[in-house]
């Protein structure tokens, strides 16, 4: 296969090779060219990049091919890794490099031809994640320069032939992989096995009532859903006889919209009393599916014994409990792993023979119409059921049970959509022009699946109304900074006006945990708990993102006492070390970011001279307001029987919810009447998350446009025009007046970027800024009757 790889690779500028996951195509074909070099003595010119999806991989991968090379990782060896804010790099040259796809995008703004790059490796193409669609588009054009750069596509076996064609038809390996056979049962077999039958046998799905009744009508839905309910009489038809009475009246009352955990517990003890030995591997989409099997077990007396270790697996839960998941249990003690699709490709655990596949998967869309996220449990894709079948077939023959019918199975689509086509825009169109890559919609036509004109244009809508575009579509001096830092557009004019009112160590930790994660971990039967550690660290700010910021403080300074006390500190309050240490190494690339800019004087932080303001409470709430708008909502007092409460409301979508994992979802007395979001997901209801309530101050300052209307005996002042508020006539001048003199400093500082001397305190910077800030600081809630809310009642019915 060796010698038949490298004709190919030699004799094509692009090679797709396919192979099941475990052929080792990931740490074998780098090895096979950069031994043929050598071979050949031409190993100095030799130089792999390998991208990887994940930084687990990258890391995983590069130390598995240094080991089979004998060689330690990096220093300077034939191979190394390379992700965001860490590296352990190989030699110069005559290497492989495993990296994250993001760091090649990241080379390409200083190096449009990738020159130091002999072959380029794209591994797990079939993700069809955003980077590496982005990344396939870019290498195509670069082709057409560097004929001498050789590109490698890996992916799965399903789709190989479409990379194909993207590559005008060039060639294609495959390379078969060993692995056990599995045997598979869907949920017909499942239930005829156990003689199962569901336990709320009145609430049949309202679809298969009307069957019964004989009537045809049928809502609006998806292709496959009018399909799936079209079909089902005649799949119930060709069950009878093959299947006893008993399971097709079953199968008739399965609510398939939901995961039937009871179903699982029953497989699971069926597995165990009668199976093979052997790890069961569960699937299921979320934390709540998670959560609520492992309890259902744990109540059963059969499962409380030490003959079993029940390993829930979600980014939610702590780190530490999810290194047994590899670990082989004892003789006699059966291993039971409860997962997200995390443990599809990103990790194997080796032991495993049963897998039960719950048929769902979460997946984030994007609603352009109504600009919103929404999140649901989906149908898995054959590519993801495929998946999860080769997780039970690594060390011996396995089991795979399906939670869905052969009906439902022959209308799943063949694969996941593409990420491209079901995320917002903005910050790829950043990328793109700081890429140099011409028009926006020019490029994105350019991918293998383009996404919708709708998204296009509500993306660059966007950046123009955040100045990050002009009307020609291109960078504006804003727009640059913003895209050299590597967050979200939003994000980054948060970390902008952190360094420019000096609070900038508090707001690079909200940025950090805003892109990437926050660090509050769930243990199993220990929510309430957590959830209560959570309020308490947030010490009455009625703010998500200043929780973040005091869990954060309390960890460094418990840091300096040593590791005992840091361990302490985040077992007692529920927080990851990880992702904290993640965290602060971002604070330290943003501060990189800065200083290169000339925002900052200093690549630290904590530099007293960019933190003077870095206490007050009110203004990194205000600056927080900077980032996130126009993500603002409204609070109105609403009273229950037993106490009062508050609705919260938008302007597109009327009455919203605070999400339950938010300090303030049971909030009932705030000071101001707007919260200002980083995220709106539909999901069971419309949700907002990570909050912070925010002062009109704050909203005249760094929201939008500001109008004056007369209103009676009172002036209203408005933002955007739709969050007004009834102020004297003077006052109302006053804040237009000194808006006005922010925009134009802010459009300075951004042309030309300079740290804040506040030794001139005669200057006129120095003179805005602190006005600004007094006004913001003194603004209490005595004083917003200044400010007071106006409802604009056509918004909130």
């Amino acid at each position: 296969m060796k010698e038949e790889i490298m004709k190919v690779v030699n004799s094509n500028q692009v090679t797709v090779i396919s192979g099941e996951t475990g052929c080792g195509k990931t740490t074998q074909v780098t090895q096979f060219i950069l031994d043929d070099y050598i071979n050949k003595s031409k190993g100095s010119s030799c130089n792999i990049v390998c991208t990887q999806p994940r930084r687990i991989s990258a890391i995983s991968v590069a130390e598995r091919v240094a080991a089979e090379r004998a060689e330690a990782c990096g220093r300077g060896n034939s191979t190394g890794y390379q992700i965001r804010l860490e590296s352990q790099l190989p030699r110069k040259q005559g290497s492989i490099l495993y990296c994250t796809t993001g760091i090649v995008l990241q080379w390409l703004q200083s190096d449009q031809n990738l020159g130091n790059v002999s072959h380029l490796v794209i591994d797990e193409i079939h993700e069809r994640n955003l980077q590496s669609d982005v990344l396939m588009a870019i290498i195509k054009d670069l082709l057409i320069r560097r004929k001498d750069l050789k590109v490698i596509l890996m992916s799965a076996t399903l789709n190989a032939e479409k990379f194909s064609q993207y590559f005008d038809n060039c060639p294609m390996l495959h390379i078969p992989g060993f692995t056990y056979p599995v045997k598979e049962y869907l949920l017909e077999d499942i239930i005829e096995m156990l003689q199962y039958f569901p336990k709320d046998t009145d609430k049949r799905p309202k679809w298969k009532k009307r069957f019964m009744q004989g009537r045809t009508d049928r809502p609006e839905k998806e292709e496959k859903e009018a399909l799936y309910r079209e079909h089902w009489p005649q799949f119930v038809r060709k069950l009878q006889g093959k299947y006893s009475a008993s399971t097709i009246d079953a199968l008739e009352l399965v609510d398939d919209e939901k995961v039937d955990l009871d179903l699982i517990v029953e497989l699971i003890r069926h597995i165990v009393l009668k199976g093979e030995d052997g790890a069961i591997l569960v699937f299921l989409p979320g934390w709540d599916n998670i959560s609520t099997l492992h309890d259902l077990l744990m109540s059963q007396v059969m499962f409380k014994s030490d003959r079993f270790v029940i390993i829930p697996l979600h980014s939610l839960m702590p780190t530490v409990n999810q290194t047994q998941v590899f670990k082989k249990p004892p003789p006699g003690v059966r291993k039971i792993v409860i997962a997200t699709n995390i443990a599809e490709t990103s990790i194997t655990i080796d032991d495993v023979v049963h897998v039960i596949d719950g048929g769902k998967i979460k997946e984030t869309h994007y609603d352009t119409q109504n600009n919103i996220s929404t999140m649901t449990a989906e149908w898995v894709s054959h590519a993801n059921a495929k998946q999860r079948k080769g997780r039970a077939g690594r060390v011996q023959p396995g089991y795979c049970y399906h939670l869905y019918n052969s009906l439902r199975d022959s209308l799943l689509d063949d694969y996941q959509l593409p990420e491209i086509v079901r995320t917002p825009l903005e910050e790829l169109c950043l990328q793109i022009k700081i890429l140099k890559l011409g028009g926006i919609a020019c490029f994105l036509r350019k991918l293998m699946d383009p996404p919708s004109r709708e998204a296009i244009c509500l993306a660059i809508n966007h950046l123009m109304e955040l100045n990050a575009l002009d009307k020609r579509e291109e960078l504006t001096p804003l727009g640059f900074h913003l895209a050299r830092l590597p967050v979200e557009p939003h994000i980054g004019k948060m970390i902008l006006f952190g360094a420019l009112f000096c609070c900038l160590d508090p707001v690079l930790t909200i940025a950090a945990s805003l892109s990437f994660k926050d660090p509050f971990i769930i243990p199993l039967g220990k929510e309430k708990l957590a959830d209560a550690r959570r309020k308490e660290l947030s010490k009455n700010t009625k703010s998500d993102h200043l929780t973040v910021l005091n869990a954060f403080l309390g960890w460094e300074e418990c840091k300096w006492q040593g590791a005992r006390a840091e361990r302490n500190y985040c077992w007692e309050n529920f927080l990851s070390s990880n992702t904290l240490q993640m965290l602060r190494n971002m604070k330290e690339q943003f501060a990189e970011h800065l200083l290169g800019a000339g925002f900052v004087s200093s690549r630290n932080a904590k530099d007293p001279k960019s933190n003077i303001n870095s206490d007050n409470e009110k203004l990194i709430k205000a600056v927080i307001c900077a980032g996130l708008y126009p993500k603002v909502a409204k609070i109105r007092p609403s009273f229950g029987k037993k106490r009062q409460m508050v609705k919260v409301y938008t302007k597109s979508d009327g009455k919203v919810s605070i999400h339950p994992k938010s300090v303030n979802v049971d909030e009932s007395e705030f000071h101001y009447s707007w919260l200002v979001y980083h995220l709106k997901m539909r999901t069971t209801s419309i949700y907002l998350y990570d909050c912070t309530e925010v002062s009109p101050y704050s909203l005249l300052f760094f929201g939008g446009e500001i109008s004056i209307n007369k209103d009676k005996d009172q002036d209203t002042i408005a933002v955007d025009e739709w969050i007004v508020f009834q102020s004297p006539a003077k006052t109302a001048h006053l804040v237009k007046d000194l808006k006005s003199e922010l925009d134009v400093l802010l459009e300075e500082k951004i042309k030309n970027p300079q740290p804040v001397d506040w030794n001139e305190t005669k200057s006129r910077d120095c003179a805005v800024l602190s006005a600004i800030i007094d006004l913001i600081t003194t603004q209490e809630s005595g004083v917003t009757k200044n400010f007071a809310p106006r409802f604009q009642n056509q918004y909130y019915n």
